[in-house]
């Protein structure tokens, strides 16, 4: 894998966690609104959505980068409009950037099925 590839991987990792978490306080919030005088939906709303635009072209960059099938695009991008698909999204691309640096390493070393 490539710096630009494992980078492009990396920024999609950063953003995922973060996302999910603002989904799931704007849902807090939400109910909060209809329930009470407490009113951070605007706020909340404003922070996932800039997390949410950070996350799609994150996704963008690392499908046109890592060259996925359309169903691994399409589970990435799922999992961004899931309440808790950023955590699943995150452990992934955790696993596929190490299964990524272990291939590489092996291929440099010269190692066989690599």
């Amino acid at each position: 894998m490539d710096i630009k590839t494992a980078s492009a991987l990396r920024r999609l990792r950063l953003v995922s966690v973060p996302e999910a978490v603002s989904f799931l306080l704007l849902l807090v919030c939400s109910v909060l609104k209809r329930t009470t005088d407490f009113n951070a939906v605007p706020v909340m709303g404003a922070i996932h959505g800039l997390l949410f635009v950070l996350y799609v072209l994150f996704w963008a960059d690392a499908w046109n980068r890592t060259k996925w099938s359309l169903g691994t695009a399409a589970f990435y991008f799922a999992m961004s409009v899931l309440p808790t698909g950023g955590f699943f999204a995150d452990k992934r691309l955790k696993r596929e950037a190490e299964d990524a640096v272990i291939a590489g390493r092996a291929r440099k070393e010269g190692v066989v099925g690599a």
